[in-house]
Formats: structure tokens, C-alpha cells, sequence
């Protein structure tokens, strides 16, 4: 069974920047959609950022120009690059393919 592992989250001041990867137990990207979610302390978690298996890309107003998914298919891994980041991105990041789920890492903005 293929298993999501997160990492990267951290506490960053505003303006900054954090990488988070999701590493694949195996193979897997190349041939699935992997999204990127957040859920907001108090809120209900929220699409961030996708890529399909064709490596098309799409997301959410609130990140567009600051984020970037990309994956590397050798690596089985997917990243968010997240740049500029503010408070309100705070929260624990999910990483998702089909129906696998990571178990979160969180991250914290201060301002």
C-alpha cells in the first residue's frame, strides 16, 4: 500500500518561505493528480494547489503567484514552494493523491 509522508513545515516569520515535500512509499505521481490541501486553525480544510498526472497545474487565488507545486518523479516526491508567506497561511498542510492522505505538517506564520 502506498503511503504520504509530509515534511518541511516549520514556523517562518512573515515574508518567508518553506518548502514542504510529500514523499511517495513508492512510484506513484507520474500517474496521479497530487493536491495540496491546508486547514486553517478553526476552518475547514481548503484546496491550496494541484498538479495532474499530465503536470498541469491550478491554484487557489490565495496563494497564486506566491506557491508552486511541482513533483519529481524520480524521487516519488511532490513539494510546495511557498514564498511570501503570511499569517493567514498558517495551518496544517495535507498532501493528497486518490484517496491517500499524509498525516499533516503544520505550519505557522508570524507577523
Amino acid at each position: 500500500q502506498v503511503q504520504l509522508v509530509e515534511s518541511g513545515g516549520g514556523l517562518v516569520q512573515s515574508g518567508g518561505s518553506l518548502r514542504l515535500s510529500c514523499a511517495a512509499s513508492r512510484s506513484w505521481f507520474r500517474m496521479n493528480t497530487v493536491r495540496w490541501y491546508r486547514q486553517p486553525p478553526g476552518k475547514q480544510r481548503e484546496l491550496v494547489a494541484s498538479m495532474s498526472e499530465s503536470g498541469g497545474t491550478d491554484y487557489a487565488a490565495s496563494v497564486k503567484t506566491r506557491f508552486t507545486i511541482s513533483r519529481d518523479s524520480a524521487k516519488n516526491t511532490a513539494y510546495l514552494q511557498m514564498n511570501s508567506l503570511k499569517p493567514e497561511d498558517t495551518g496544517v498542510y495535507y498532501c493528497n493523491s486518490y484517496l491517500l492522505w499524509g498525516q499533516g505538517t503544520q505550519v505557522t506564520v508570524s507577523s
